[in-house]
C-alpha cells in the first residue's frame, strides 16, 4: 500500500448526506474480477444521465472539479452495503481523501485498508470548508497526516483526529499481509519448531 505522509489536492464538494455504496460504486459493476480500473464506475449513476451521456449538473463533472483529489461529503458517508470496491473506486477515480462529520463503521475500515483517508469533522467546520471549495475555484487543501492538520490554499487550516493505528499504517503503508510481515522472523522461528503437522504430533506419530 501506498504510504500516506502529505498530500494536497484539489477539493471537490459533494453536498450530499447518506451517500452508500452503491452509489459511490453501482451494483451493475460488480461482476468484474479485476481490483483495478474501477474508477470509470465511480458515481456512474449520477455522472451519467440515462441515455449513458455526462450530466453537466453533477458536481465532479463541473471543469472547475475536474482532477479533484480530495473529496468533501456529508454525514453517514459510505453505508449500504459493506463492498470494498466502493473504496477501491474512489481511490483509482482520483480521490486519496474523504473528509465528512462521519462514516459507515465498515467503509470507514475499508478504506483505511486501501490506502484512502477518511477525516471526520464537526459539521461547523466542515460547513466553513465546504464554503471556502465554493467561493474559490482551483481551491486545494494540504493533508499532513503526521501532524494531523488541514490547511487551505488561502491559508486557512484545522487539526483532525486519527486512530493512532491506522495512522501509522497510512504513514508507513502497511496493510494486513505488511503487519504481517513485520513478524517474519517470529514466523520463521515458531516454523522451525513446527514442523510436522499437529495432527502428527497429536496422533504421537514421528518422522
Amino acid at each position: 500500500m501506498q504510504k500516506f505522509t502529505t498530500f494536497t489536492g484539489l477539493a471537490a464538494p459533494l453536498d450530499r448526506a447518506n451517500v452508500d455504496t452503491d452509489q459511490i460504486l453501482p451494483k451493475q459493476f460488480l461482476t468484474r474480477v479485476e481490483r483495478s480500473g474501477w474508477g470509470q464506475f465511480a458515481f456512474y449513476n449520477w455522472r451519467h444521465r440515462p441515455d449513458g451521456s455526462p450530466d453537466p449538473a453533477f458536481v465532479l463533472n463541473q471543469p472547475r472539479y475536474k482532477g479533484a483529489s480530495i473529496l468533501l461529503a456529508r454525514e453517514n458517508f459510505g453505508c449500504g452495503s459493506s463492498r470494498e470496491h466502493a473504496p477501491w473506486a474512489l481511490l483509482d477515480f482520483g480521490f486519496r481523501v474523504v473528509i465528512a462529520p462521519s462514516f459507515a463503521v465498515i467503509f470507514k475500515n475499508n478504506c483505511f485498508q486501501n490506502g484512502v483517508l477518511p477525516i471526520e469533522l464537526e459539521p461547523q467546520m466542515l460547513d466553513e470548508w465546504f464554503r471556502r471549495v465554493r467561493a474559490q475555484e482551483g481551491y486545494v487543501i494540504q493533508v499532513n497526516l503526521r501532524d494531523q492538520v488541514l490547511t487551505g490554499g488561502d491559508g486557512f487550516a484545522c487539526q483532525f483526529g486519527v486512530d493512532p493505528f491506522r495512522k501509522r499504517c497510512l504513514l508507513e503503508g502497511l496493510d494486513d499481509i505488511g503487519l504481517t510481515l513485520e513478524n517474519e522472523a517470529a514466523i520463521q522461528a515458531h516454523e522451525q519448531t513446527h514442523r510436522q503437522p499437529w495432527q502428527a504430533a497429536v496422533a504421537g506419530v514421528t518422522k
